[in-house]
């Protein structure tokens, strides 16, 4: 239920979509913001869920059973004390009570029918050591209907009527108003670059990606699919693609980056070609890590692949060979005995 709310919001985070710009994502987070998810199932059930991320790094979580934030890393609180947490804590569960309120009582002036769905994400974005700018959008079953821009609602031209509705009720409200305000104008970008002190050690961190190609299943018969395989690497954004010579191939496709086990990330990319074709076809991989030395791998040529094989037998080889040579010494040493 959750998983779809998100990808629709996607669209409304600011630089959510940075897969073929890595400059900015070098330099490491640079914004903070929460989502909101109210469910409304009937007049007398609803949800609110809630989650905090440093850009697409979850940090937060919300147990809305019991209304406190739930934190998935040690420096998750940042600079902040226990008390000034406990605070922020409980400024979210009553705002979540009372704007749940607020939509029930005024259910029918919106038009609204169960069941429906609010988005909410809102934030801040660091854009220089001192300079934060806040943002606030708002979202009716993944369609975008307002934003808070200089503390003021907008609403938008797909939002209608009904957005123009909600900014009248927004300003009617001005408890949640001012609590809205003084999260996004002042708790924000202190939380901001408390959490990204905190947590530097790990959000600063480099790992080097491992790559090795491979085929798929032909597409079509006389095709062939070459696979580019990216594994390993840390921090998330990475720019992976088929290459013939040093120009890009346009039927490069990419997949989604996937999480490991270990907090590193997993990337597959594919490139469907005539088979023949595939002569001076390569595939390069920038990431952070590499300090600018990308990765190139040529079809065709030993890769990475044999590399990792080695990387494994070797090391198996030489261990059975010394403890062939560990038994045969002890056995000397027995029948000298």
């Amino acid at each position: 239920m959750l998983l779809l709310p998100l990808l629709l919001l996607t669209d409304l985070i600011p630089g959510a979509d940075n897969k073929h710009g890595l400059k900015h994502a070098f330099r490491g987070p640079t914004s903070f913001h929460v989502i909101q998810i109210s469910s409304f199932i009937n007049s007398t059930w609803e949800q609110n869920q809630g989650s905090g991320w440093l850009e697409d790094l979850q940090i937060h979580g919300w147990d809305s059973n019991s209304g406190t934030a739930i934190f998935l890393k040690p420096w998750s609180k940042g600079n902040f004390s226990d008390a000034e947490m406990t605070e922020l804590v409980e400024t979210f569960r009553v705002y979540f009570i009372g704007f749940t309120r607020i939509v029930q009582d005024r259910f029918s002036e919106f038009e609204l029918t169960y069941p429906f769905e609010i988005q909410v994400i809102a934030g801040c974005e660091l854009h220089s050591e001192k300079t934060t700018v806040s943002f606030l959008r708002g979202a009716l079953g993944g369609v975008h209907f307002m934003s808070l821009q200089n503390n003021s609602c907008v609403p938008t031209a797909q939002g209608g009527s009904r957005a123009q509705r909600f900014c009248t009720v927004f300003y009617e409200y001005q408890g949640i108003a001012s609590i809205v305000e003084m999260l996004l104008s002042n708790t924000c970008p202190r939380f901001l670059l408390g959490i990204l002190d905190a947590g530097k050690a790990e959000l600063q961190r480099q790992v080097k990606p491992e790559a090795w190609l491979s085929s798929g299943p032909p597409p079509l018969p006389g095709h062939l699919l070459l696979v580019c395989h990216v594994s390993g690497f840390y921090p998330k954004p990475v720019r992976v693609m088929w290459m013939r010579g040093e120009q890009e191939h346009p039927g490069t496709r990419q997949g989604d980056i996937l999480a490991n086990a270990d907090g590193t990330w997993y990337l597959r990319v594919t490139l469907d070609v005539v088979a023949g074709e595939e002569a001076n076809l390569n595939c390069r991989v920038k990431h952070s890590s590499l300090g600018g030395q990308d990765i190139v791998l040529h079809w065709g040529h030993p890769t990475s692949t044999m590399v990792i094989i080695l990387a494994i037998i070797v090391p198996i080889f030489i261990l059975l060979i010394c403890l062939a040579l560990w038994y045969l010494r002890r056995r000397s040493c027995q029948n000298i005995q």
